[in-house]
């Protein structure tokens, strides 16, 4: 395969990782949204209330709003009274002690507002994969409680009322928004708050002087709906321990307050149930998103008609406080009941009186409602109907279509069936026995839970087998090509016969047919499709694989040599397991850096001796980068750090510019005058570079100084913000006119070109990131081409083994076959390289302070640039960061393998390779039921590793682009010539004419 082979190659590695990184949403978090149902109510009781008022603090954690804090109100701050602690919400607290029943509300991931919402207003968990859908405009495409109101206002973001309002019956849902624009992060977020407490206001006022107004608030089943953003904005910004986080606490309860003794003394009926609740929580460092805890646990109080009163034990703690969450919030006598989110839909149903959304699988929490043992039983017996007409609608879809269907055990025969089990409950409520009848309609909406599930996960064992043979596939396809392409040099030509062509076609016939019969998503036939092409292609090109084989192993002639070939193998697959523990447990990365940096000792005294500037460099640069994935990865702004950070990449620069300036003479080919236009145009482009870096720190101190102030930030702070970062960029191509092809030259230039992003667009320590991971490339690449050179010019003797005698005659072959613009096979000894490359892939993410984590970003760097609330473009500049320390490992790998002599896609298509060893066993971990945090945390790693090995198809023609053109001579030097780094002269585009002697 040449040229056009390699980028065939590259293209099927990323369409095959895109579509098989999607393929845990397609197996273990399919939509569970059916239609078609049953609408069920409770219709033989009188509803406990004719109203009812929903309260969601966005973002607000279920500890934040119990715990006690000293005053964090601005004009308290230096009240001596002000710094003894005190609860936050005195209103919410006084509703938990006199007046109502609470609990924390368990929300499921991914932890975003979309899923929260739809979770606690249509009681349904959807599929993981929506919630992206929560940033645009999207109407739910299933039944809510506002849709089953008589009518519904709401108030609050425009980023969450406009969806419940469109997917509703045409005018049942009312949504008053403020602008997008008024979401600013570098401003209070508790005036959003403010916003939606003064139009609810508005209203109540309205109606004392418009008859139809008053005619409307007045009727039955209402719902009004107040959405508080400010606690999430402010969270972001800010942290859930910040002053302002916890004051926009006590905004909330003033606000609270104010509104709920309004609508009291409006209807002055008593017949209004309040319900206080968040969407999701927020971990210490200001994002949510995956199932840790702090994201997971949220604040439930409900209060007001047909709510029970609080539980009192005067005695000692109260049930519900087993698990020690709750301990220091000082309502250890008050008992605590804990729901699912989806449970909550499923109350304010039944306290308004309203049909049950036909979506619903929440559990109605009885311990919440005030009312005798039959009206219980009566109400969760039409929660259970409501549940098991969502299983029959259900089962009647996948008999339809499955070829053969084996019904659900619990409810499959004439003794379990729904009717029969539902019919002794109705018995026994009619004898009296509700205690009874309650304990059967929990079993059978647990049954039900279960039917769903099982039909939920019928397809499982068919689509994991897929997938696997997908993936192994692909590893072995990867390998095959490998090989073929680049240690038999392409020799072996694919051989196909008509039976294996048969036997391969009929299989994937076979997979269409059932798939087409099934119904299935077209997705599904994209994971067919692959296994079979990758093992037919396999099969094809099976003779070279075992040629290739023969060849690589054929190095191992001794014991020795066998033995040393085992411990490596080991060594190589220990390492890929260390890094899926790594992403448990960050300190493995310590551990690997602090071991890399004795490699160079392996090589014997005589090397370090030669190398001893570098090897030292080297040592020095992991023992730094070691020390990153010791600090904590729950980061705190830090501007200490951030201009430390660019005053390094400054150093580097300015150090360099004066080494160029003394080092690359003004006498090349073309003349002296050209040659001075060149060097003084290079000259220009890094002191622009410089001024760059400097401005950038300059332009990040005063943002965060605005932001600090909350004044909003100015236009002119953000444009030079903006102006800075884009100029970052685009100078370097200002060398296009003269350019400068000496490798280290476009190194420096390419560090300089993303030293501000590392400056803007960071919070802490990343800027000092940069430098050490830049450092330690270089010293990584001059190594590796050190060892190659020592190892070549070995003395092979009596003494040296095998392996290392075919090394040797490989790297001269490599020399002789670069000189004619060719490339070197590759031996076992390169897969080290590989598995160096791979290493520095994984640790360009975790070292930055990242957690194995979708979640783990801070808004606080973007706000600088984008300060309102704009998840698409916020979301493009973290992943810009994100990907700079990718792009600096492809260009240092690009370079190493043309001084290598090896063939650019040769070592990418290994990694690309073995990386899926890693992705596979993360799509074997993943959970989607268990602990909140257990189901967040494996989707997190999969899509991660699947992510990497995307970015590492992606790599290579980055790596094209930034340094595909570089030599290894300087301007002007005579043939021969040793320079600075004592490279041999000579030049390369896409070969390797610059080995150095």
């Amino acid at each position: 395969m040449a040229q056009s082979g390699r980028y065939r190659f590259i293209l099927i590695a990323v369409v095959f990782h895109l579509i098989y990184a999607y393929s845990i949403f397609s197996i273990y978090f399919v939509s569970p949204i059916v239609h078609g149902m049953r609408a069920y109510g409770v219709e033989s009781q009188e509803p406990p209330a004719k109203r009812l008022v929903l309260y969601v603090g966005d973002g607000l954690r279920a500890d934040k709003a119990f715990q006690s804090f000293p005053d964090p109100s601005p004009e308290n701050e230096d009240a001596e009274s002000a710094k003894v602690p005190r609860p936050l919400a005195p209103y919410l607290r006084s509703r938990v002690l006199e007046q109502g029943t609470f609990g924390v509300s368990h929300t499921r991931v991914p932890t975003e507002s979309r899923p929260g919402h739809v979770a606690l207003i249509a009681g349904l968990y959807e599929d993981v994969s929506a919630v992206t859908t929560g940033w645009k405009l999207n109407p739910v495409n299933f039944d809510s409680v506002f849709n089953r109101s008589r009518h519904t206002w709401s108030w609050g973001s425009p980023d969450i009322l406009p969806m419940f309002e469109q997917g509703a019956t045409p005018g049942r849902v009312d949504a008053y928004t403020y602008t997008a624009e008024e979401e600013d992060f570098s401003k209070d977020a508790y005036h959003l708050d403010d916003w939606v407490f003064e139009r609810v206001e508005k209203l109540f006022q309205d109606a004392r002087n418009n008859a139809t107004l008053d005619a409307e608030l007045r009727q039955e089943k209402n719902v009004f709906f107040l959405h508080l953003l400010g606690l999430d904005t402010t969270g972001h910004s800010y942290r859930p321990y910040s002053p302002q986080y916890l004051h926009n606490i006590k905004v909330v309860d003033k606000g609270v307050k104010k509104i709920t003794e309004l609508i009291e003394e409006f209807y002055d009926d008593h017949k209004t149930a309040f319900v206080f609740t968040a969407d999701h929580g927020m971990s210490d460092w200001g994002s949510h998103g995956d199932g840790h805890p702090d994201n997971t646990r949220t604040p439930l109080i409900a209060w007001g008609s047909g709510v029970a009163k609080p539980v009192v034990n005067a005695s000692g703690i109260a049930k519900g406080h087993e698990d020690g969450f709750s301990f220091d919030w000082g309502l250890d006598q008050i008992q605590r009941h804990d729901v699912a989110q989806a449970d909550v839909a499923t109350l304010m149903a039944y306290l308004a009186g309203l049909s049950f959304p036909t979506n619903s699988v929440g559990e109605l929490p009885l311990s919440y409602l005030d009312t005798d043992s039959k009206s219980k039983a009566e109400a969760l017996l039409v929660n259970a109907k409501e549940i098991l007409e969502m299983y029959h609608v259900k089962e009647e879809l996948k008999k339809s279509i499955e070829l053969y269907y084996k019904p659900f055990s619990g409810l499959g025969d004439e003794a379990h069936s729904v009717p029969h089990r539902i019919a002794q409950i109705q018995e026994a409520i009619d004898l009296g026995n509700a205690d009874d009848a309650i304990r059967q309609s929990n079993e059978l909406i647990q049954l039900g839970l279960q039917g769903l599930r099982y039909l939920q996960t019928y397809d499982w064992l068919f689509l994991r087998t897929l997938v696997t043979a997908g993936y192994i596939g692909w590893i072995v396809f990867a390998i095959t090509t490998v090989i073929d392409l680049h240690v038999l040099n392409g020799e072996f030509e694919v051989v196909r016969s008509l039976a294996s062509m048969t036997v391969f076609s009929s299989v994937l016939v076979a997979l269409y047919s059932v798939l087409f019969k099934q119904q299935s998503p077209y997705v599904y036939y994209a994971y067919a499709f692959f296994p079979v092409v990758f093992w037919e292609e396999i099969w094809a090109r099976r003779a070279a694989l075992v040629k290739g084989g023969r060849v690589l192993f054929g190095q191992t002639a001794s014991n020795a040599d066998i033995a040393k070939l085992v411990l490596s193998t080991i060594g190589f697959f220990g390492l890929l397991q260390a890094l899926v523990r790594s992403y448990f447990q960050r300190e493995i990365y310590t551990v690997c850096y602090l071991l890399a940096a004795t490699w160079p000792v392996f090589y014997g005294s005589d090397f370090v001796a030669e190398n001893l500037s570098l090897v030292a460099t080297w040592a020095f640069s992991c023992i730094c980068m070691g020390g990153f994935t010791l600090l904590d990865a729950n980061k705190t702004e830090n501007l200490n750090l951030i201009l430390l950070g660019g005053a390094m990449a400054f150093a580097v620069g300015a150090l360099y510019l004066l080494w160029e300036k003394t080092h690359v003479p003004n006498v090349p080919d073309e003349g002296e005058n050209a040659a001075s236009v060149s060097v003084n145009l290079s000259h220009i482009v890094l002191g622009i570079q410089l001024g760059l870096v400097a401005l950038s720190m300059i332009v990040t101190r005063s943002s965060i100084w605005y932001i600090h102030a909350r004044t909003g930030l100015p236009l002119g702070t953000k444009a030079v913000g903006w102006a800075t970062l884009g100029l970052s960029l685009i100078t370097p191509s200002l060398e296009r006119f003269q350019p400068n092809k000496y490798y280290i030259h476009r190194l420096v230039v390419l560090f300089l070109q993303f030293a501000p992003t590392f400056v803007i667009l960071t919070i802490s320590y990343e800027g000092l990131f940069y430098f050490a991971f830049s450092v330690c490339l270089f010293s990584w690449m001059q190594l590796e081409h050190r060892v190659y050179l020592h190892t070549k010019t070995s003395r092979a003797g009596p003494a040296v083994p095998a392996a290392t005698k075919t090394h040797i005659a490989s790297a001269a072959e490599g020399i002789s076959m670069g000189q004619k613009g060719e490339f070197r096979a590759l031996s076992l000894a390169d897969s080290r390289i590989a598995l160096f490359f791979f290493f520095f892939i994984q640790s360009a993410f975790f070292s930055t302070g990242n957690m194995a984590s979708i979640s783990s970003f801070s808004l606080d760097a973007v706000s600088r640039l984008i300060p309102v609330f704009d998840p698409f473009s916020q979301g493009v500049l973290l992943m810009y960061k994100i990907m700079v320390p990718f792009a600096m490992v492809s260009a240092h790998f690009r370079i190493l393998n043309q001084k290598l002599g090896i063939a650019p896609s040769a070592l990418f298509m290994v990694v690309m390779a073995v990386s899926d060893i890693m992705t596979l066993s993360f799509f074997y971990m993943v959970k989607d039921e268990g602990s909140w945090l257990d189901i967040g945390t494996t989707i997190s790693h999969f899509v991660i590793a699947s992510l990497l090995g995307v970015f590492v198809a992606g790599l290579e023609p980055v790596g094209d682009f930034l340094v595909g053109d570089v030599e290894f001579e300087l301007r002007g030097s005579k043939s021969g010539e040793k320079q600075g780094n004592g490279l041999q002269n000579g030049k390369t585009r896409g070969s390797i004419n610059g080995l150095a002697k």
